[in-house]
């Protein structure tokens, strides 16, 4: 599976929900932000998978050949975000925003004291 994106991301952020947690087994994601449609997918589109929360939220896509995190989607199918460790090489210049979600932060690994905001729920 490969894909490409037509226009750079700005920034990346740090989610710490417990869904990102259980998601990759880590105490959060970082994902970089994306403008809508700028993914395009070069080969193996049909070997990625969409999981639906249920609940409303983003669609988390994952490659069904080798299980990896790839993208969030808007319920309506939109690409927003990409995950930091999708890509192949990390976009030059992007630098992280902020950490989100952080009142449910793992206990057993503390947020680093990097600077960066922090928002107990969503950034918005």
């Amino acid at each position: 599976m490969r894909w490409e994106l037509e226009r750079e991301p700005t920034h990346f952020t740090y989610c710490h929900c417990t869904r990102c947690q259980r998601r990759t087994g880590g105490s959060s994601s970082a994902q970089a932000r994306i403008d809508p449609g700028a993914l395009r997918f070069v080969q193996g589109e049909e070997i990625v998978r969409d999981w639906d929360p249920g609940d409303g939220g983003w669609l988390k896509c994952f490659c069904s050949t080798c299980g990896s995190q790839l993208f969030s989607k808007k319920p309506d199918g939109t690409v927003w975000s990409v995950r930091m460790g999708s890509f192949d090489e990390p976009p030059a210049g992007i630098q992280p925003k902020h950490h989100q979600f952080v009142a449910y932060a793992a206990s057993w690994e503390p947020i680093p004291d990097d600077g960066l905001p922090r928002y107990d729920e969503g950034a918005g």
